[in-house]
């Protein structure tokens, strides 16, 4: 097999969710690009559908389907929809996620529920909903992990807390699956996402240039930074990684020293 071939997933069929907008939708794009068929899921019919069609524009084959992947039953009818429409199932990604993020005195328990369903639940009865499938051709799972399981934030425990989760059971799940099943994980920094824009941007202007200059690569992320490296972890070109944590951040999550820390910092008051 040549290198380009390695990431090539013709004959693949991968389900993506979160597949709507933003890094669901570039990774389901990206993994059409290289001759996957997508079965692209989100809660917005017109959002995942758009998805699908620009798959199909580029001429890929996809097929979208609406649906809450925090009910258990969502993820038996996913497989279910994938291996009947296109005969099997080689790769999920779970991408789906959010919510949680709130100062820790305003946290209820609803915020802890809806950030452990949608970011830990919903990606556990996923891939055990779809490992018979996938242990029939092998396969690799892919968990979207964030930089908040690791780094301090003032709130987010929830969702970050989910996260962290999310990563221990990436590494479970490796364990329990292989070696039939691939399972890893991409931790994600800040990402210009639509949803990013309309919310952290626009609430606080001036923050996106602070955060790309406290990256080391001086730029925020963009969708396709991790869709690329999505199509690393599911295809052929990674067959010898499993149960890892890959941080596509810019090197923003960091362990740093004191002397760094106080050298960025003035740094940015100069600017």
């Amino acid at each position: 097999m040549s290198v380009l071939d390695a990431f090539r997933l013709d004959g693949k069929v991968a389900i993506v969710t979160g597949a709507g907008r933003g890094i669901g939708a570039a990774i389901a794009r990206t993994f059409g690009e290289v001759g996957a068929r997508v079965v692209c899921v989100a809660r917005t019919a017109e959002q995942v559908a758009a998805t699908a069609g620009a798959i199909e524009e580029a001429g890929g084959e996809a097929v979208g389907l609406p649906g809450d992947v925090t009910d258990p039953d969502t993820a038996e009818r996913l497989v279910g929809a994938a291996t009947e429409r296109f005969g099997r199932l080689d790769i999920v990604v779970n991408n789906a996620g959010g919510g949680g993020h709130a100062a820790t005195r305003r946290v209820r328990e609803d915020d802890f529920e809806a950030a452990l369903a949608l970011n830990f639940r919903a990606p556990f009865y996923l891939t055990r909903a779809a490992a018979p499938a996938m242990k029939a051709v092998g396969g690799a799972v892919l968990n979207i992990s964030s930089g908040y399981s690791r780094a301090a934030n003032i709130g987010s425990i929830p969702y970050g807390g989910a996260k962290a989760a999310l990563e221990q059971m990436t590494r479970m799940m490796a364990m329990e699956y292989a070696p039939e099943i691939r399972v890893n994980a991409i931790r994600v920094g800040a990402v210009t996402t639509e949803n990013m824009k309309q919310n952290l941007l626009a609430a606080m202007p001036g923050i996106g240039e602070k955060l790309a200059a406290w990256t080391p690569l001086a730029r925020l992320g963009r969708p396709e930074d991790v869709a690329r490296a999505a199509l690393y972890l599911c295809s052929p070109a990674s067959d010898y990684v499993t149960a890892r944590v890959l941080p596509v951040d810019g090197g923003v999550v960091l362990e740093r020293s004191a002397m760094e820390l106080i050298a960025r910092a003035e740094r940015l008051a100069v600017e």
